[in-house]
């Protein structure tokens, strides 16, 4: 195990990166091959649908690689693009889909209260 200087981690930072602006031909080997160097991966998903196209999720064993990763790699020229790297922010991403899945749960215990007669006191 090698030695790592004391860093402060930047708000936000976690083990996955969020990649966008990639080449559509981009493979999974070619992101291991970039990524692979700043340390372990774990998994690399990349974007197959029209919305996703040209983006994909570096998942890193170690939080220090990820940002190590991030500070070199964010604007790198690679196969002829610009990459544009980043924290995943899952909050931000998922937040409609945190206020539908509320409001899905807050009618299943309004039809739960009404089957089995308990009023809001």
């Amino acid at each position: 195990m090698s030695f790592r200087p004391a860093t402060k981690l930047p708000p936000g930072a976690n083990r996955v990166l969020f990649v966008k602006n990639l080449n559509y031909q981009i493979t999974g080997d070619d992101l291991y091959d970039l990524f692979g160097r700043y340390g372990s991966i774990r998994q690399i998903r990349i974007g197959n649908e029209p919305k996703t196209k040209g983006t994909a999720f570096v998942v890193f064993e170690d939080v220090m690689d990820a940002k190590n990763a991030l500070d070199h790699l964010n604007g790198f020229h690679l196969q002829e693009r610009y990459i544009v790297v980043l924290y995943h922010m899952p909050a931000k991403q998922d937040a409609a889909a945190q206020k539908a899945d509320i409001a899905r749960r807050e009618e299943e215990l309004s039809q739960l209260k009404k089957k089995h007669g308990i009023g809001d006191d």
